[in-house]
């Protein structure tokens, strides 16, 4: 089994409101990161919510998948990584981890994630994005005791460089996908971006 994680439990403080639920064409932020995942060969889809997790809960109550609440999300990633990786079901093989704030992420990324770990011998598999490492990451299941004792902001990076040596990059020519909204820039960079390809 293969499942995903959206991590999309932050404060969005630079933002001074949930940008889970800010909108691109229409569509919030979480909700876009969770059909991404859902749409890609995953056997369940987990989202960790935090800060306004109600109305959060609200935009995906329609799709199959699970959320779990990490109530120290002010903690920062790592709490909200170990809750996700608690929720999935126990056969789960491999995670990938995915951010809840990069609209324009693909199907296609997730895919050749997926397919390189299936070819063996990795315990993880790492997008490279014009040659910059980048998310989502998959994790196979020997590293998820590691992501589940990670403490503070940092997430899974400590988890990624110790274990260089045994994971598989796949490199990406585009680098869109990687856009994430942090900020209100961020925000409006990628409405255009979206706007443009689908205009």
């Amino acid at each position: 089994m293969i499942s995903a994680i959206v991590l999309a439990a932050g404060l969005a403080s630079r933002m001074g409101q949930p940008k889970q639920l800010l909108r691109v064409a229409g569509e919030a932020l979480v909700r876009r990161a969770a059909t991404t995942a859902l749409a890609s060969p995953v056997d369940e889809v987990v989202v960790v919510l935090g800060g306004a997790a109600e109305a959060v809960q609200a935009e995906l109550a329609d799709l199959p998948l699970r959320t779990v609440v990490n109530p120290r999300y002010a903690d920062g990633l790592a709490g909200s990584l170990r809750v996700g990786v608690e929720g999935l079901a126990p056969d789960s093989e491999a995670v990938v981890v995915l951010l809840g704030d990069q609209p324009l992420m693909r199907r296609d990324v997730i895919v050749a994630l997926i397919e390189r770990f299936r070819h063996g011998d990795v315990l993880l598999v790492v997008p490279v994005y014009a040659g910059t490492r980048g998310n989502p990451v998959l994790f196979g299941r020997a590293l998820y005791p590691e992501l589940c004792a990670q403490e503070g902001d940092t997430g899974a990076r400590a988890v990624i460089r110790r274990h260089l040596d045994r994971a598989a990059l796949v490199e990406f020519a585009d680098a869109t996908p990687q856009l994430d909204v942090d900020t209100w820039e961020d925000y409006e960079a990628v409405r255009a971006l979206v706007e443009r390809r689908d205009g």
